[in-house]
């Protein structure tokens, strides 16, 4: 089980990931690492207002929510603090159940009530294209 992590920006996801490493790509709006747990398996966390939020100081990173990697057989749980992992409690079936029937909901809400931001890069680019 980790306790510490890095992180790299990247502009694709290696095929082959190091452990303890969080890879983020802004090109995608993605942040990837291998389960802190140590199983190998792959996560992925989408960075969006419906998703994950990634913070960046300049030297560390956090993302928020919690990572609940519910689908894998260890069935981690952890969240990701200033490079640290932070190890939350085991859920029951119930409590994963439920969670997941709140995150449908709030993204369902989320994506009817906000517009997709434009993004700086994208204007740019329109800006300069013909």
């Amino acid at each position: 089980m980790k306790k510490n992590v890095t992180f790299k920006f990247v502009k694709t996801i290696p095929d082959s990931l190091d452990s303890g490493i969080v890879y983020i790509t802004t090109y995608y709006n993605t942040a990837v690492h291998k389960c802190m747990c140590g199983c190998g398996n792959e996560v992925v966390t989408p960075l969006s207002p419906s998703d994950w939020e990634l913070t960046y100081n300049g030297e560390q990173i956090s993302l928020y929510p919690s990572i609940g990697n519910w689908s894998f057989e260890c069935q981690s749980h952890y969240w990701i603090k200033n490079n640290k992992v932070i190890w939350a409690e085991k859920w029951s079936k119930r409590q994963i159940k439920a969670r997941r029937r709140k995150q449908s909901r709030e993204r369902s809400s989320k994506s009817c009530t906000k517009s997709k931001p434009v993004l700086f890069w994208n204007k740019l680019i329109s800006y300069f294209t013909f």
